[in-house]
């Protein structure tokens, strides 16, 4: 029972950052038909944020809310520069965000000298309930995740400016049609994108430490989480990361049981990710939920 209980706390925790990750993905690749191959750096872009504030002895806690308005504006400035021009021809666009991408990347690896650094929690210790025991910080991940994905929602199905983000997520012929300003659209989702990722990057550091490729594994999942869900959708891509945010600790969990371990590796269990992805889409092309015309 213990286990069990420790595999879903464990599964909850993974699942909010991989939300948060995949969240502003999803919206720009859905929005402007571009995949962001830069989308981890924004990951690391945040948790970078984190760490320039801990060693400047302000508070850890200050960092990670300073992380996203950084990278937002960060993501602005890289869809108002370079992506913008190059909405007409997509292959190109995603090229040059994995050239963005892999610009950051080395950047931060030249500025940390290729270590690893480890930031403190800001909520350190655990607390029990029963005999098992719950990490103070991964409880507030959770939290952080549900409430962002709480307010996300509420914002897009209850705003003015929300409804016509959604709407141009479902349909975005109809939305230019009907006289909406897709460029202010593509300015404010990028950047809104960009300061998911960027606090995602800035609350996981203190569980993955920062390294300049931390972004990268999280790249990978987030696209399997978009292929699993649907592109058109603001919920599919959400149910496809909390998905694959389950399947990723569940499937190392795997090792825990004893005649298992030998034949489960650490890297062959994120190869069952892949393949029950794969799998998946196989069955069903175009995502779990995918309603765009």
């Amino acid at each position: 029972m213990e286990l069990t209980v420790k595999l879903i706390f464990d599964i909850l925790a993974f699942s909010s950052i991989m939300v948060l990750v995949v969240s502003g993905l999803a919206v720009i690749a859905s929005l402007m038909g571009v995949f962001n191959l830069g989308h981890g750096e924004f990951v690391l872009l945040g948790a970078y944020t984190v760490f320039l504030f801990d060693g400047s002895g302000l508070p850890v806690w200050a960092g990670m809310l300073a992380a996203p308005l950084v990278v937002a504006f960060f993501g602005f400035l890289i869809e108002l520069s370079v992506i913008r021009r190059l909405y007409a021809v997509p292959m190109i666009a995603m090229l040059a965000t994995y050239a963005i991408g892999l610009i950051i990347r080395e950047s931060v690896r030249g500025l940390i000298g290729g270590q690893y650094y480890y930031i403190d929690e800001p909520l350190q210790g655990s607390f029990e309930i029963g005999d098992v025991s719950f990490s103070i910080w991964r409880t507030a991940i959770i939290l952080t995740a549900v409430v962002v994905m709480t307010g996300s929602y509420i914002f897009l199905t209850r705003t003015k400016f929300g409804l016509q983000i959604r709407g141009s997520l479902e349909n975005p012929a109809l939305a230019r049609a009907s006289g909406v300003s897709t460029s202010k659209l593509y300015s404010f989702s990028f950047a809104f994108g960009a300061a998911l990722a960027g606090l995602a990057g800035a609350i996981m550091v203190p569980l993955f430490s920062l390294s300049a490729d931390l972004g990268v594994r999280f790249l990978v999942q987030a696209f399997l989480s978009v292929m699993l869900g649907g592109i058109g959708t603001f919920e599919g891509p959400i149910v496809g990361s909390a998905m694959v945010g389950a399947m990723v600790p569940g499937f190392q969990w795997l090792r825990e049981i004893p005649f298992v371990s030998h034949f489960v590796s650490p890297v062959f269990a994120e190869v069952l990710v892949f393949v029950a992805v794969l799998i998946a889409v196989k069955i069903r092309p175009q995502g779990l939920i995918n309603q765009r015309r």
